[in-house]
């Protein structure tokens, strides 16, 4: 297993990684729109926010030398379903006419009060 790292996405703060590469594979953990220089929660409406995760998501896969078109499958939490509409623009702009599967799951909190938090799978070996 190779653990994935980068400046360019909010360091883990747990026992966990920002992404590991196993089986052909990366695993994303869960990005929420903090900025990685102060490690702060981004204050912007719903697709400012989109913008921050998908920028820390983008700084991984870039340091693993892949991009939003190596994803497979991704998971998009929310807190308010309200929320969807604003997200879909933000997904739909990132992912250009790439379409990996998703999920999307309504939760009553997140972590640091977040309004969402997405990760990913990326195709490493093809």
């Amino acid at each position: 297993m190779k653990f994935v790292a980068t400046e360019g996405a909010p360091r883990a703060i747990g026992p966990y990684s920002q992404a590991v590469v196993e089986a052909g594979f990366l695993f994303a953990s869960g990005q929420v729109p903090l900025d990685p220089a102060t490690g702060k929660l981004v204050e912007r409406d719903l697709e400012g926010s989109a913008e921050r995760v998908f920028d820390n998501l983008e700084a991984i896969l870039t340091q693993a030398g892949l991009g939003f078109a190596d994803v497979v499958k991704t998971t998009v939490f929310l807190t308010r379903a309200d929320d969807f509409t604003p997200l879909n623009a933000v997904y739909a702009r990132r992912f250009g006419t790439h379409r990996p599967a998703r999920s999307t799951v309504i939760v009553a909190a997140l972590p640091a009060g977040a309004p969402l938090e997405i990760d990913l799978i990326a195709r490493v070996a093809g």
